[in-house]
């Protein structure tokens, strides 16, 4: 996996070395001397947070009670980011939770898009990036990769990444060669950079949640979909993934709603026939569960009171 060293972090996120520093002595984040694609997004929230005043102090202590409650490794990635005065709750398994005072808190608004208030920013682009420059390369590992040369499409794309870190579109198709090499790991290191570099493109969480589909990863994998969907919801074959996904994680009405979805954005051809079989098969697995559940709603024969002669 990709590395960044403390001066990369500092460029790619325009941060001071004492504003790192600062989140290190508060124990917001521990010194490292390199830096995972996971650390970035951690240290863009932090980043963020601050901007918007909220206490060194307060992150810390509801980062901590947050583990406590809920068993995370990572809250401020694990979970979205809700403001409440000066201190965080966290939105988690479709409710609020309050982890400092232990408590659920209200949800006024579904959580049906994407949690933008605290989520990572696109990546600011070098000032001394040619967009003229970047394009032709694009172009260039395009046409080389439609010709089957991938060593050479390859070798562009890093070059390109190399020249401006924030082209997301760079990310999707080098990820997407590495997919098709069938070496997961590098495209979902790919396709996570993609989302970092350009938090609203649709298709970078697309391919993120096949990727982590393939990695066995299914609850990354839902999540990953849903974000597609949530940046766009007539988005046919993410609602179409993810109906699979949920199938997989045996969370079957979840899978139905998106089937159901799929089949009106697409009513035609081999994948709405597919839909639609996988709907018949889901509509018989609820009537059987309901049929097999009736039996305790029912006056068992042992409990009747009965009169006897005597």
């Amino acid at each position: 996996m990709t590395s960044f060293s403390r001066q990369d972090v500092l460029r790619i996120l325009d941060i001071r070395p004492r504003q790192l520093q600062g989140w290190e002595r508060a124990e917001l984040i521990p010194p490292k001397p390199s830096y995972s694609f996971k650390d970035l997004g951690q240290l863009r929230t932090l980043k963020t947070l601050r901007e918007e005043e909220v206490p060194a102090a307060s992150i810390r202590h509801s980062i901590v009670a947050m583990k406590a409650v809920a068993g995370m490794a990572n809250p401020l990635l694990e979970a979205c980011l809700v403001r409440t005065g000066t201190r965080l709750a966290f939105r988690h398994h479709g409710a609020i939770v309050d982890p400092i005072r232990r408590q659920l808190l209200f949800d006024f608004e579904r959580f049906d898009r994407p949690c933008a208030a605290y989520g990572p920013r696109p990546l600011r682009r070098p000032a001394s990036v040619n967009p003229r420059r970047i394009q032709d390369r694009f172009l260039a590992a395009v046409q080389a990769e439609e010709a089957g040369d991938k060593a050479h499409a390859i070798a562009l794309y890093e070059e390109i990444l190399d020249i401006d870190p924030a082209y997301a579109p760079a990310h999707i198709n080098l990820g997407t060669m590495y997919f098709h090499l069938r070496q997961f790991d590098r495209a979902e290191e790919l396709y996570r950079r993609a989302t970092i570099a350009d938090p609203g493109y649709v298709l970078a969480f697309f391919d993120l949640g096949n990727v982590l589909d393939e990695l066995q990863r299914l609850d990354e994998s839902v999540a990953a979909y849903r974000q597609a969907v949530a940046l766009s919801p007539h988005y046919a074959d993410a609602h179409y993934n993810l109906a699979l996904a949920y199938e997989r994680k045996g969370e079957f009405r979840s899978a139905m709603r998106h089937w159901q979805v799929y089949i009106k954005l697409d009513s035609q051809g081999p994948w709405a026939d597919h839909a639609r079989s996988q709907i018949r098969k889901l509509l018989g697995r609820e009537t059987l569960s309901i049929v097999w559940r009736c039996p305790k709603y029912l006056v068992r024969r042992h409990l009747l009171a009965h009169l006897e002669l005597v």
